[in-house]
């Protein structure tokens, strides 16, 4: 018995597998988080792209939402670009136009949490008229 107790051969295939499992998971979940960021800037950016479209004198809000929706379906998906939306408001005496993206936040791949994501963007609106 004390010689098998002294005895290390077959511990290095052991080894190699329980730290090539840890580090394959610390991989995994550094990526699924870089994706996961990922998403979210590109949702952050498609509501300020619309939000600063759906400010301009001549277009309709709703045009800035199906801006945001286009940008978010080529970059990521049309399955992220379900909850959009878009108004024009009164803010501290300013017209502004603020564009609502509700999106799911990625876990596993591009699978996530359904409406657990949600941005907005602000962009003063233009008007024609003098004041």
């Amino acid at each position: 018995m004390r010689v098998l107790r002294g005895d290390d051969s077959g511990s290095s295939p052991v080894e190699f597998v329980l730290v090539g499992t840890m580090l394959t998971a610390l991989t995994l979940a550094v990526l699924q988080l870089a994706l996961a960021v990922y998403v979210r800037n590109v949702v952050h950016d498609a509501a300020i792209e619309g939000a600063h479209h759906a400010a301009l004198a001549d277009v309709a809000p709703e045009e800035g939402a199906i801006r945001a929706r286009q940008v978010i379906a080529q970059t990521i998906g049309s399955a992220y670009a379900d909850d959009v939306s878009a108004a024009r408001v009164e803010e501290s005496g300013r017209d502004v136009v603020v564009v609502r993206i509700r999106t799911a936040l990625p876990v596993i791949g591009l699978i996530g949490i359904p409406s657990a994501m949600h941005v907005d963007a602000e962009a003063p609106a233009e008007s024609f008229d003098e004041r």
